[in-house]
């Protein structure tokens, strides 16, 4: 593991039996708090984006933002909320996606991704990988190209890789870190 991995990987706490008994919630408040290692991840993922040709930032509701906004700033690109259903005025595009114990929406500004962007995905957990393949989907249904997904952490046992495979078309999956 390398220097910067290691120094990620430290400042996520686990919460154990959040929001429910038997899981095991991956806190990522202490990184954020610590300048430091803020940096060396909005660095990382800054230079996922540049790598893989990207235009434009996608950030997935809510922790998403909190990564892709900075990393949009470091990179030199726009960014563009993913938000859960009903909270973006306008036009909007929805996407349903399900859950373990139901289904949701989330849905993107119409008008803000076109022909020609290049969109990068960017999140804090891949767990499951449900709301990683509806974004892909806004993304394509706007007229965009998917330049690829990038998140902090992957949480391999959980399999949203595989699920995800199929919506990626080709595009990379970059995971931080892999737990």
């Amino acid at each position: 593991m390398t220097g910067a991995a290691e120094l990620l990987l430290s400042r996520i706490r686990d919460v154990q039996d959040y929001p429910k008994p038997g899981v095991v919630f991956k806190d990522i408040t202490p990184l954020l708090a610590d300048p430091a290692a803020f940096t060396v991840l909005t660095d990382e993922l800054a230079e996922l984006c540049v790598r893989h040709g990207a235009t434009k930032i996608v950030g997935l509701e809510a922790r998403g933002f909190i990564l892709a906004a900075p990393v949009a700033v470091r990179a030199g690109l726009g960014f563009i909320p993913v938000r859960k259903a009903g909270k973006l005025p306008g036009a909007t595009l929805k996407q349903a996606y399900d859950l373990e114990y139901g289904s949701a929406e989330i849905e993107v500004h119409a008008e803000d991704l076109a022909a020609g962007d290049r969109v990068m995905v960017i999140d804090d957990v891949l767990a499951t990988g449900g709301t990683a393949e509806a974004s892909l989907h806004l993304v394509r249904r706007a007229g965009a190209e998917v330049a690829g997904v990038a998140v902090l952490m992957e949480l391999g046992f959980l399999g949203g890789r595989a699920r995800l495979e199929p919506a990626l078309k080709g595009a990379p999956l970059d995971a931080v870190l892999v737990v």
